[in-house]
């Protein structure tokens, strides 16, 4: 990696010129599959299932998908280490392209569950190195805004996840878009032996973690089953033994001689427990994004089409603001930003619930708008530079890619306890939409404001001296 002249700061146009697009582009381009492709199958399925059937295993499309990358986003740094980037990158594209063949051939939902299972294999390794190559593949002083770029596909694959899925899906073509995702990773394959640096590979001794993986698998799977089965009993049930399998997850790797998250982590005075902790608060607060269409379609009245966009304006709010707020390296203005994300989410989430009215006129859909806005921006303040501190959290690159890679391990767990949650407080609201939605809102708003107290501590890993301000 080039570490020369970083006293000058890194601009966007460095990032996207000559030298660093190819870069930027696989780096980008692999985070964007794998968050576009969740809301891209969600948007097709009902033309897949009226196709080949299967609507009983409606939610297992995503779960399964889910829980495979929760697997390989945790092995990322293992197998940077002993394929080096170009191999890693070459398999991660490999497997997301034969899931998505899978998919696209399926005669019936049980294949297309393999297919999405394989998908997500490829998809979590993907995700995973798109932050832990920021620091091997491009110079210390870009290191923020391809933080900002890498984490703006989350919110990009958002919108266009939905807006290509349901075209595929009203010109009743849906193979052809699972087609489309190979012939994209073929693509993308080609440019990874151009683009990514060659790195060194490492003969890893220690053994997989499959303690930790084995549990965390386990806690990830039964929230997610917990927003499939029917409301009651059978959800709370779910739900507590997600969360007795995330505390034996934690304690498991407080003492293990292998562990998923890196070793400093878990050290006493270690804040990158609570740059985690910070980040797994902002992913927390996109649970929400599911349910924004149906208000907007059963409250608002808005057509499909207006109600997908009202659901895209969270995302919109975290790309733009985040693109934005990567410039900023006074450490004062990084610490506030980190500390602010959280309490701007949960704003916009508090003020978005208050407006929730059945048949609202056009300035109380404007509010909505501009409230969920808010909302993104809120991720958008702090994502980026939440990643920065997670990379410089160790000397030791082994550590270092660890931590990196755990801002997207940490990122999807928290995406599946979120989902969770927002699907049983919206049952608990039940028959009266209104009241689901002011459960859901305020449920989380309160949930995400709590996240102030570990992002002041996370805000401490800004260091006092930085590079030379924008």
């Amino acid at each position: 990696m080039d570490r020369t002249s970083e006293a000058v700061p890194g601009t966007w146009r460095e990032l996207l010129g000559p030298r660093y697009v190819p870069v930027a582009t696989v780096l980008a381009g692999g985070v964007l599959l794998e968050a576009s492709n969740v809301y891209l199958t969600t948007s097709l399925l009902p033309t897949i299932v009226a196709d080949i059937g299967g609507a009983e295993f409606y939610s297992w499309t995503m779960t399964t998908f889910l829980v495979a990358s929760v697997i390989t986003s945790m092995l990322v740094s293992r197998t940077l280490m002993a394929r080096g980037a170009v191999a890693a990158y070459v398999l991660a594209f490999g497997l997301f392209a034969a899931g998505s063949l899978i998919s696209a051939a399926s005669p019936v939902m049980a294949g297309l569950l393999i297919g999405r299972a394989v998908q997500g294999l490829g998809g979590g390794l993907l995700a995973g190195l798109g932050y832990a190559m920021i620091q091997r593949a491009l110079p210390e002083r870009l290191w923020a805004r391809a933080a900002a770029l890498v984490s703006a596909m989350w919110g990009v694959g958002n919108i266009l996840g939905p807006t290509v899925g349901g075209l595929f899906g009203q010109l009743d073509a849906w193979r052809a878009a699972f087609v489309v995702l190979v012939v994209v990773s073929g693509l993308l394959i080609l440019l990874v032996s151009r683009a990514i640096p060659a790195t060194g590979r490492t003969k890893v001794e220690a053994p997989v973690p499959a303690g930790s993986l084995a549990l965390l698998t386990a806690s990830v799977a039964a929230v997610s089953l917990a927003s499939v089965v029917p409301a009651g009993a059978a959800t709370a049930i779910a739900l507590a033994v997600g969360v007795g399998l995330g505390g034996w997850f934690l304690r498991h790797e407080r003492t293990a001689r292998v562990r998923v998250l890196p070793e400093v982590t878990y050290r006493g005075r270690s804040r990158l427990r609570w740059v985690y902790v910070s980040v797994g608060v902002l992913a927390f607060g996109i649970g929400t994004e599911a349910f924004i269409p149906l208000f907007g379609q059963e409250l608002g009245g808005m057509a499909p089409l207006a109600a997908g966009f009202l659901g895209a304006a969270l995302s919109l709010g975290w790309s733009v603001t985040q693109m934005v707020t990567a410039n900023a390296t006074r450490p004062r203005v990084v610490r506030a930003l980190i500390v602010g994300g959280p309490l701007l989410l949960a704003a916009g989430l508090a003020g978005y619930a208050v407006a929730q009215r059945e048949l609202p006129g056009g300035g109380v859909i404007a509010v909505w708008v501009v409230a969920l806005f808010a909302a993104g921006a809120g991720i958008g303040l702090a994502f980026p530079h939440l990643t920065v501190a997670a990379m410089g959290s160790s000397d030791d690159e082994e550590e270092a890619a660890k931590a990196s890679a755990g801002i997207n391990t940490v990122f999807i767990i928290a995406n599946a306890f979120s989902a969770a949650l927002a699907g049983v407080l919206v049952n608990l609201g039940a028959p009266s939409l209104v009241t689901s939605a002011h459960y859901l809102l305020f449920g989380f708003a309160a949930v995400v404001v709590l996240g102030v107290a570990p992002a002041r501590l996370a805000a401490r890993a800004v260091p006092s001296a930085t590079s030379t301000p924008v």
